[in-house]
């Protein structure tokens, strides 16, 4: 069921009922929200990595702490990711060229950096590797929280690092053979995310010098401090430059993503707008109107520079709150309708197709409870996660729209009536070759 909708349609799909478009319609404004916010944290990071690279040079400066300073870098950034998007459509080649870069240099960037700090920390005099007890045995806990807590609240960088692989499934209208490419790319980023991340946090656990100045650095960003204590400031300053336009460029390749679910969503009637937004422009061949008002929104988040730091955090952080449970959402109702209403396809599991979704389902529902804790059990205002009220005032739009114009709306366009019926007569069609070409194997 290759759809721009991705999971929501999936659930609409699976579970054909008035509760299970209810939930395919939750879910959307679930997924769309995570990745606008998605959008929103990546463009945050690359502006803190920008002035950072300032305070490399000179400790004593404050701008990086400026409110209005961080929001005009963060507004020119989203400006140009989505002039970029506009204009990159034009010519087919341009966007999927770039992406390539991004990918080819991020794997290059990966093992340069990785070998520098490992260079730089046996040859230079006054450094020296940690041992293995420190890489693999130490536990360090300031928090309060008891370990096991600790652990699971943990996850959320790891969850951020490998989130965002239903990317491809937003761009699947437009990937040639998306029954067989699309899940190939979800396990392989998944498994290609967790091998290198994991070598280079044993790297950098190595190579870690002084870890309390890493932690309190004065850039406020512990990698900055990390390659300027090991590699030296002109060289770690050249590794995180080129860190920051590899960064800039994953910016562009989100919001393509985050632009194709909001049109995606506003075709099958479930933004508001929804014609004027579902617009493809004839000229720019892209959703241009998507586009802009993605961009007008996530702007809107850089607004918090100037007097909410702590809600703008809690903001970036819904992320992968958002895509988690927008990713156990299907597999929930696929469990609840049965798996038998779901064919067989060329990634079948067989028996171990039901504990894999029970699991999965069980990991997200989990760790999203836990994402919402605070880094403290007695939290200060300042300290406290802000997180679960931020996701709660996005599920009360969601409702909002629901009862506005989303019940009578949703899946009722039609765009997205004429869009099933075309994918079901498609999809019998497959079937039918399918089981022909077995009968005639036999």
């Amino acid at each position: 069921m290759p759809t721009a909708l991705g999971q929501a349609y999936w659930i609409s799909q699976l579970w054909d009922t008035r509760w299970g478009r209810f939930m395919s319609y939750m879910c959307a404004w679930i997924n769309v929200f995570g990745w606008w916010t998605l959008a929103a944290s990546q463009v945050a990071f690359m502006t803190d990595f920008i002035l950072g690279m300032k305070v490399m040079f000179d400790v004593e400066w404050t701008g990086a702490q400026t409110g209005w300073l961080e929001f005009c870098v963060y507004i020119g950034l989203v400006f140009a990711l989505t002039l970029i998007n506009v204009t990159g459509c034009r010519k087919e080649q341009i966007l999927p060229w770039l992406n390539n870069t991004v990918g080819v240099w991020f794997v290059g960037l990966f093992v340069v950096f990785a070998l520098a700090l490992l260079i730089s920390v046996g040859t230079k005099s006054g450094l020296s590797f940690q041992p293995a007890n420190f890489a693999f045995g130490s536990w360090i806990n300031e928090t309060g929280w008891q370990d096991g807590v600790v652990w699971f609240i943990g996850l959320v960088q790891a969850a951020y690092g490998l989130t965002a692989f239903d990317a491809v499934i937003h761009m699947v209208e437009e990937i040639p053979s998306p029954r067989q490419n699309a899940p190939k790319v979800i396990y392989l980023a998944v498994l290609s995310g967790a091998a290198s991340g994991f070598i280079f946090m044993v790297v950098c656990l190595f190579c870690i010098q002084d870890i309390n100045r890493v932690i309190n650095s004065p850039t406020g960003l512990p990698f900055i401090e990390l390659a300027q204590e090991t590699i030296g400031l002109e060289g770690g300053a050249v590794l995180i430059a080129l860190f920051i336009l590899n960064g800039v460029g994953q910016g562009v390749s989100i919001l393509t993503t985050a632009s194709r679910l909001t049109w995606g969503f506003a075709r099958d009637g479930g933004l508001p707008f929804n014609r004027y937004l579902s617009h493809i422009d004839p000229v720019w061949k892209a959703p241009v109107r998507a586009l802009w008002f993605q961009g007008v929104l996530i702007a809107l988040v850089g607004v918090l520079f100037l007097f909410a730091e702590t809600v703008l955090t809690a903001i970036l952080s819904v992320s992968t709150i958002a895509l988690t449970i927008s990713y156990g959402l299907p597999i929930l109702a696929l469990l609840i309708r049965g798996r038998s209403h779901l064919p067989p396809g060329p990634f079948y599991l067989g028996r171990l197709g039901a504990p894999a979704n029970w699991v999965s389902v069980i990991y997200c529902a989990i760790t999203t409870v836990f994402f919402f804790f605070p880094s403290t059990p007695s939290p200060s205002g300042s300290d406290m996660n802000y997180a679960i009220a931020v996701f709660g005032v996005m599920l009360l739009i969601a409702l909002s729209f629901w009862f506005i114009q989303g019940n009578s709306s949703y899946m009722n366009t039609e765009e997205s009536l004429s869009l099933s019926h075309g994918r079901e007569v498609q999809e019998d069609a497959t079937d039918s070759a399918m089981e022909t070409t077995a009968k005639d194997g036999t």
